[in-house]
């Protein structure tokens, strides 16, 4: 297995991954330990720089500090003006990396420039139909405390049909990635709109 430099794991684990701390629930350390795990995992099946794929890995929601919209953007900006990021990458690298980080987000209107982009998209999802699910029930419960379950379920149904729908905007990079199949297990539970009534009626808030 394919080892990450000691000294910018020690500089990424006590100046860079302390900062998801300050983040939302969905975006906290567990998150970005996710994110690099599945990060390393396809740079050793690529056999890619698994200092640049850990690296873009521990930035890409850096920019969250300054909120959701832009995020992708800000994280690339932190990423070009870390200074010691230039102990072990040229400025080529540097930017290939900040062109990952701008290119992951799953509402991005073009394809990732570089390997190492689709690397940081496919990483960030993890695809669990049930955490899906009951996460999209949680959202809609607490940023539209006035609709009524029936219509919090038809938002639900709309949301889930638009992102992760046959045709919805994600978009998986590894066709044989854990990720793709378990996507084509959670369409499959969006297109039966019984089962997903049953779930949804089951959450208990």
């Amino acid at each position: 297995m394919m080892e990450v430099n000691p000294e910018l794991r020690e500089y990424v684990e006590s100046h860079i991954i302390p900062r998801y701390d300050g983040f939302d629930k969905a975006h906290q350390c567990n998150h970005v330990q996710m994110v690099i795990r599945q990060s390393m995992e396809l740079a050793e099946r690529l056999q890619v720089d698994v200092n640049m794929a850990y690296a873009i890995a521990a930035y890409h929601d850096t920019g969250l500090c300054e909120g959701r919209e832009l995020h992708h953007e800000v994280s690339a900006r932190i990423i070009r003006a870390d200074h010691e990021l230039r102990r072990w990458f040229t400025e080529e690298q540097i930017e290939i990396m900040a062109e990952a980080v701008e290119d992951h987000r799953a509402s991005s209107d073009h394809e990732p420039r570089s390997i190492y982009g689709r690397i940081v998209a496919e990483a960030d999802r993890f695809i669990d139909p049930e955490t899906i699910v009951r996460r999209t029930i949680q959202y809609g419960l607490d940023h539209y405390p006035t609709l009524s379950r029936e219509e919090h379920f038809r938002r639900m149904v709309s949301h889930l049909k638009e992102k992760y729908g046959r045709g919805g905007y994600l978009h998986l990079w590894f066709d044989d990635s854990p990720n793709a199949r378990r996507l084509h297990q959670l369409q499959d539970l969006i297109d039966d709109e019984a089962a997903l009534r049953k779930l949804f009626f089951s959450y208990k808030n």
